[in-house]
């Protein structure tokens, strides 16, 4: 049975977001303390205010102590969540419900990572014990999965697929350079991307994600109460997470060239928000691009692509800042960087700007629905969620 969803039932009406890079000064809780009050300044309240806090991270900190103490709060509930790369999605949905469900008047989500003090390239984590069946790869070797899948689905030669990543890597740095939080600010070129060293795969290190510190921080409330603390909040049309069974990491038959889990939770989304044609009613879609085929294979399973289509209408401009359906308008993971647990946070993030029209450079004209995407995992063992958000209650 699909969930009855709760749109329109909550807004944000507050948020707030780092900047997102190597921040070697700062701490875990210097960056809590940061989007935190940036978060209850923009919503016009207090600390004190907030009635129950949900905190994502990943690997920076154990409990909810690592909120509690850095704020100094008294007295008030805190809940740690992870759920992978969802990680900031999941604390914004257990602040979402809390709300929608009356249990408390005003919750804050707040998602923070601070991944390069680890000392490692990457994402450092021990993985539980298992019956040994899933596979031992890095994520970049996962995800170079998607790229052959793809071609030998639907056909494609190799500098056909080499040129579709390519656009993708140069979108996003072309967004992500008129963005003051990114991490990554400067634009690459078709050529730097392709001939870049190779990480795996065909993957060369512009195809990569980067690795970087950062925190988001949203403030929910019930949606009638939501007009007194701003003129302009951004209301939750539906946050839907799939799971997968992690089944298709060993069957044969299965296909890298779509991720279900996606397509599921996506779907669900739609269902929720009643979106009957997302490509057309989007305004713009913050999407999980960790690797560039990543971003390839979403157009599709998002809905925003027919399947064998998405290389063609990527070539073509359509999830360009000009195209059809701006994707990844502040730059993605891509260049903006991808602290695990402020991630979903961030994308909330950019919708809040876009809808305010507080996005600068970036703004696009109008805006009015937003979709947020995270995937956790890897492909064939994921999770996946996806958030729709706008500017105005439905008729």
């Amino acid at each position: 049975m699909s969930s009855h969803g709760i749109r329109d039932k909550v807004a944000i009406i507050g948020m707030g977001c780092t900047r997102f890079g190597e921040l070697w000064d700062r701490s875990t809780a210097d960056l809590l303390v940061e989007a935190s009050e940036d978060s209850v300044k923009s919503a016009g309240v207090t600390l004190e205010d907030v009635d129950a806090f949900w905190l994502g991270t990943m690997d920076s900190g154990y409990s909810g102590l690592t909120l509690s103490t850095a704020l100094k709060t008294r007295g008030k509930p805190v809940t740690r969540v992870e759920n992978m790369c969802a990680t900031g999605s999941e604390a914004l949905r257990g602040a979402v419900y809390a709300v929608a469900s009356g249990a408390v008047d005003m919750a804050m989500a707040i998602g923070v990572e601070k991944l390069k003090d680890s000392g490692f390239s990457g994402l450092v984590r021990n993985d539980p014990p298992d019956d040994g069946t899933p596979t031992e790869t890095t994520a970049p070797a996962a995800f170079s999965y998607l790229a052959p899948a793809y071609q030998d689905t639907y056909g494609l030669d190799e500098q056909t697929m080499r040129d579709t990543l390519s656009h993708i890597a140069v979108k996003n740095h072309a967004n992500g350079s008129r963005n003051e939080r990114a991490q990554f600010r400067s634009p690459v070129t078709a050529e730097a991307v392709s001939c870049s060293p190779l990480v795996a795969g065909m993957l060369g290190i512009f195809d990569c994600s980067g690795v970087a510190d950062g925190a988001a921080a949203a403030i929910v409330v019930r949606a009638e109460d939501a007009h007194k603390y701003t003129d302009k909040p951004m209301y939750v049309k539906a946050l839907s997470i799939v799971a997968g069974n992690g089944t298709a990491i060993l069957d044969d038959e299965a296909s890298f060239a779509s991720i279900p889990e996606v397509a599921a939770s996506a779907q669900e989304a739609y269902r929720q928000a009643g979106i009957v044609d997302p490509r057309r009613e989007l305004s713009l879609a913050e999407v999980h691009d960790c690797f560039t085929p990543t971003e390839l294979v979403l157009m599709e399973d998002l809905g925003f692509s027919e399947r064998g289509q998405g290389y063609r209408d990527v070539l073509a401009g359509a999830f360009d800042a000009e195209g059809d359906l701006p994707v990844n308008i502040d730059g993605g993971l891509k260049s903006f960087g991808h602290p695990v647990g402020a991630t979903g946070l961030r994308m909330a993030f950019e919708c809040w700007l876009q809808f305010r029209g507080e996005a600068g450079e970036r703004q696009l004209p109008g805006p009015t629905l937003g979709l947020t995407h995270n995937l956790g995992g890897r492909p064939g063992r994921c999770v996946s969620f996806v958030g729709v958000f706008g500017s105005e209650k439905s008729a």
